[in-house]
């Protein structure tokens, strides 16, 4: 029976590349020479440190910048609170997003049964799997789902006829 997963994962080496190319930008740019401004990352997790809250957006457009480049979703990005460290330095811890919540996907999962389709779709742990008996209804979810979980970098892979 053809099936697919629907997962959110993502590219934890492109991610490494951008952080690398991130932290070179701030060690030239002049606006940042002197500055506390870094990025850092420990496996799922960036903290973004810079002197004053206007810095630390700047340094999060670069990385956010050199991500988009590197053709990884922005929307991977879980912001944390920006927090205030010792003397006037911020800090922002922001989790890079892996697997599907419960609550997301249960929200594919009515989307799928809302649509009527010839398809199903059941939990398992962090993807859904949607199995169907044709090709042509497995596509037609995929485009389903672009559309209404707009909010979402979902990608469809263990495509299987």
């Amino acid at each position: 029976m053809p099936s697919f997963d629907v997962v959110l994962e993502a590219d934890m080496i492109e991610v490494k590349n951008a952080v690398e190319q991130s932290q070179k930008e701030i060690a030239t740019r002049f606006d940042f020479k002197g500055t506390g401004a870094a990025v850092e990352q420990k496996e799922r997790e960036l903290t973004v440190t810079a002197d004053a809250e206007f810095q630390l957006q700047q340094v999060r457009d670069v990385l956010t910048s050199k991500l988009a480049k590197r053709k990884v979703d922005v929307r991977f990005l879980d912001d944390g609170e920006i927090k205030k460290i010792g003397g006037d330095k911020v800090r922002q811890v922001i989790t890079v997003k892996n697997g599907i919540e419960s609550d997301d996907a249960k929200k594919i999962v009515r989307a799928i049964k809302d649509s009527k389709m010839k398809v199903q779709a059941a939990i398992q742990g962090e993807s859904v799997r949607i199995t169907g008996a044709k090709r042509d209804d497995l596509q037609a979810a995929m485009a389903l789902l672009r559309k209404e979980v707009a909010d979402l970098p979902l990608e469809f892979n263990n495509f299987r006829d």
